[in-house]
């Protein structure tokens, strides 16, 4: 090798181990930013660089937090039951219209009870005239005409015909099919002229107002919840919340799911909503006023501890606080924290006590 190519060599050595020396610094310089929202750039400070942090901050106001939890649910009708007649015959008339509403009491079909009226003509015909006799046999009665026991047997000959009246008039009336409710009347299943028994159905009647809603609760929630709670549900399709009150909790958990079911009841009052949807339900727990929350990404554990960040004469500063309920997205701050204190939001996990930080945007303090 010559001594031109040794020279050559050797500065290419050099070079390489220089840029590796250096390779840090230069990228550092043509990068900036951070995971979490913030950047780092470069500010001069009397004659030297330091490293200035961009992040958002917020300012901190009494708060009401809600907290709260959801669920599905199902909507069940107030009473639902498929009606039958409680004899068998063939359907003479059907009255109802399907889909209408019913009060209850109305005359819904009937099967033909023309036997049953020809022995009730029988029957009161009888009436009378054993209402005679006894009358007779009370007179006489009361002369010592007669015994005791005769008169009785008369008495007894009548109440016994009264009671074979009654007796026809009901079988008359499991003829009838009445609404036991008011309700919506179904869909009708048989005609006129088919033979009904106690096991056809005729048709179903729902009640859909009010409404029930059921759902299931956990063991975490088992205590919480208690007749009167209010629970606020939604419906697929449909952008209005509507309100409910729990009116019954089950008595015991379920063994194998450790969860028990629970029915708030909502009016209903125009038929909206209809049964046999599912529903988004969510139940307040606790509301706690004049509460300082906080963006649960603005808190850190660090040791242990919980800690934020507050900006203070352009610099930050760590605060450890004390966390109490938490949401989906905020954190309850017991101590540590004071209302008007300005919170810093983003570049949480780059932050160090004194590191001097720039506010790019306020955004606002807000809970769930």
């Amino acid at each position: 090798m010559t001594k031109k190519s040794k020279i050559i060599v050797i500065g290419s050595i050099a070079l390489l181990i220089l840029g590796m020396a250096f390779f840090p610094k230069i990228k550092q310089l043509l990068t900036s930013g951070g995971s979490d929202g913030a950047s780092v750039q470069r500010v001069p400070s009397f004659g030297s660089n330091r490293s200035e942090l961009v992040v958002n901050a917020t300012i901190l106001q009494p708060q009401t937090l809600n907290n709260q939890f959801g669920i599905t649910g199902v909507l069940l009708p107030d009473e639902e039951v498929d009606l039958t007649f409680e004899s068998s015959g063939k359907i003479t008339n059907i009255y109802f219209q399907e889909g209408t509403f019913v009060k209850k009491g109305d005359l819904l079909a009937k099967v033909n009870d023309a036997p049953l009226q020809a022995e009730l003509k029988k029957l009161e015909a009888q009436l009378p005239l054993a209402e005679d006799r006894l009358f007779r046999q009370q007179t006489l009665l009361e002369k010592d005409a007669i015994s005791q026991e005769t008169y009785q047997s008369v008495f007894t000959q009548l109440e016994t015909l009264k009671a074979d009246i009654e007796l026809v008039k009901s079988r008359i009336r499991q003829t009838e099919l009445r609404a036991p409710f008011d309700g919506m009347i179904g869909l009708r299943q048989v005609s006129e002229g088919a033979y009904a028994s106690p096991n056809v159905v005729i048709t179903n009647l729902t009640k859909i107002s009010p409404l029930k809603i059921e759902f299931s609760l956990t063991q975490n929630f088992v205590n919480k919840i208690k007749p009167g709670t209010e629970i606020i549900f939604k419906v697929e399709n449909d952008l209005d919340e509507y309100t409910a009150s729990v009116y019954a909790v089950e008595s015991r958990l379920d063994v194998k799911t450790l969860s028990l079911f629970a029915r708030a009841l909502y009016a209903n009052e125009n038929n909206k909503i209809k049964p046999g949807q599912s529903a988004s339900v969510r139940i307040k727990l606790d509301e706690i006023n004049n509460a300082i929350v906080i963006p649960s990404i603005a808190t850190v554990k660090e040791m242990g501890r919980d800690i934020t960040y507050v900006y203070e004469n352009g610099k930050a500063k760590e605060v450890q606080i004390i966390t109490g309920m938490r949401t989906a997205s905020s954190v309850e701050v017991v101590n540590g924290l004071s209302v008007g204190d300005t919170l810093l939001t983003t570049g949480v996990m780059q932050l160090r006590t004194g590191m001097p930080v720039r506010i790019d945007r306020m955004v606002p303090n807000s809970a769930d």
